[in-house]
C-alpha cells in the first residue's frame, strides 16, 4: 500500500517533461501541477487526525486505497491539464490520508522498534520512488503516459482488496484507544509539533522543487540527455532505500534531534556540491549522496515525534505536525518553477534555498545548545 500511495506522488515527477509537451504549458505550469500533487497530500492530513479520533487507523487506509484506485483512473482519462490537475490533487489526498493513518499505526505495531519499523515502511514506500523513472520510461516506450494512471489504478484496486483481508484477520494494538481528545493534542505537544514543522517542512520545500525539476535542471544546466538524466533521478530515490533503513535504525540508538540536525547540514552541502559539480559520473556520485542524505530525514524525524508523542495523543498530534509541514514544502515546486520561468538560473536559486535551510538550522541549534529545546 505504501508502495503505491508514494508511486502516486513521485511519479509526475519523470512525467513532467512529457506532460509539458503534451499539453503544450510553460514551467510555471507544469511546477503547479506537481505542487497540487504535494498540497492534496498536505491538506487531507488535519481532517483525517481528527477522524482518527473516531474511527480505526486501518478503516482510513482503506479509503486512501479507494481514493487511489479513483483518482488514477481519473487521471488516466484527462485531455486537457485541469483535468489531469484535479486528478493530481486527488492522487496527493490519497496519500496524505495514508500516511496519517498508517504511520502512527506502524509505530504501535512495533512500540520497542519505531525507529526500524518505521525505516522499514519508508524503505518500502522509496521503492517507489526508485521504481517512478524506469516505470515512466518503459510506459512512455509502449504507450503514452495515460497508461501509467491506468495500471497504478488496476493494482490499486486489488491491493486494497488484499489490505481488506489482512486487516480484518489480524489482531490489531489498542495503543491508540485514548487518543480522542484532537484540539487537546495540538494544546500539549506544539511545542514538539513546531520543531517537526519548522525543521521538516523547510528541507522538504527545497528537496520538493530540487527533485521534481531534477530532470530539467540536468538538461537545462548540466547539458546532459533525457534518458541519462532519468538515470540520475532513479540513482537520486535509489539511494534513498538503504537510507531508510539504516538511519531508522540508527535513529533507535543516538539522540534524535542531534541526528537530524546533522542531516540538515549534509543536505545543504550536497545542493551546494551539486551545483559545482560537472561531468556523468560526478553528478552520478553526487545524485547517490544528495538523495541518501536527504531519505535519511524521515525516518530521523517520525521517529523523534512518534516515540515523544504519549498514546493519548500520538495521531492527533502526528497529524496536525504532518498537515502543517506539508502544506510548507508542497509549494516547493511551483516557487521553483515560478523563478525558472523568470529567468533566474537554477543554481542561483539553489544557492537562495540553500541559505534559506541553514537560517532555520542556526536557530535550533542555538536553542538546543541553551537547553531550550522541548526534548532531549
Amino acid at each position: 500500500m505504501v508502495f503505491l500511495v508514494n508511486l502516486a506522488r513521485v511519479v509526475f515527477s519523470p512525467l513532467l517533461e512529457p506532460l509539458k509537451i503534451s499539453f503544450g504549458v510553460t514551467d510555471a505550469t507544469i511546477g503547479l501541477l506537481a505542487t497540487l500533487v504535494w498540497l492534496g497530500s498536505a491538506l487531507p492530513r488535519i481532517p483525517v487526525g481528527y477522524a482518527l479520533t473516531k474511527v480505526p487507523r486501518h478503516h482510513v487506509v482503506l479509503v486512501s486505497g479507494g481514493i487511489l484506485t479513483v483518482s488514477a483512473a481519473f487521471s488516466a482519462v484527462a485531455q486537457n491539464i485541469e483535468v489531469l490537475m484535479g486528478g493530481a490533487f486527488a492522487l496527493g489526498v490519497s496519500s496524505g490520508a495514508y500516511f496519517i493513518a498508517a504511520n502512527p499505526l506502524v509505530s504501535e505495531l512495533f512500540p520497542e522498534r519505531v525507529g526500524k519499523a518505521l525505516g522499514t515502511h519508508g524503505m518500502s514506500s522509496q521503492l517507489a520512488a526508485v521504481s517512478a523513472a524506469p516505470v515512466v520510461g518503459a510506459v512512455l516506450f509502449l504507450g503514452s503516459w495515460r497508461l501509467a494512471f491506468g495500471v497504478l489504478a488496476s493494482v490499486g484496486a486489488l491491493a486494497t482488496v488484499i489490505f481488506f483481508v489482512i486487516a480484518y484477520r489480524t489482531e490489531l494494538p489498542a495503543a491508540g484507544a485514548g487518543d480522542r481528545d484532537f484540539v487537546n493534542a495540538a494544546r500539549e505537544q506544539w511545542r514538539i509539533i513546531l520543531v517537526g514543522v519548522t525543521i521538516i517542512g523547510i528541507t522538504g520545500f527545497v528537496w520538493n522543487g530540487v527533485f521534481n525539476f531534477y530532470i530539467t535542471y540536468m538538461i537545462t544546466s548540466k547539458s546532459v540527455s533525457q534518458p541519462a538524466a532519468q538515470g540520475l533521478l532513479t540513482v537520486l530515490f535509489a539511494a534513498g532505500v538503504p537510507a531508510f533503513f539504516v538511519t531508522g535504525n540508527l535513529a533507535d540508538r543516538i539522540p534524535n534531534i542531534p541526528l537530524v540536525f546533522v542531516i540538515c547540514g549534509l543536505f545543504v552541502c550536497c545542493l551546494l556540491a551539486l551545483t559545482a559539480t560537472t561531468g556523468y559520473l560526478s553528478l552520478l556520485i553526487i545524485s547517490a549522496v544528495l538523495g541518501y542524505v536527504i531519505h535519511g530525514m524521515f525516518p530521523a524525524i517520525d521517529t523523534f515525534l512518534l516515540s515523544s508523542f504519549p498514546d493519548e495523543n500520538r495521531a492527533s498530534a502526528y497529524a496536525i505536525y504532518s498537515g502543517s509541514m506539508m502544506i510548507v514544502q508542497a509549494s516547493g515546486s511551483s516557487v521553483l518553477g515560478y523563478l525558472i520561468s523568470t529567468g533566474h538560473p537554477f543554481n542561483d536559486v539553489f544557492y537562495a534555498f540553500s541559505g534559506l535551510i541553514v537560517a532555520v538550522l542556526a536557530v535550533f541549534v542555538f536553542v538546543y545548545l541553551t537547553g531550550r529545546f522541548p526534548i532531549e
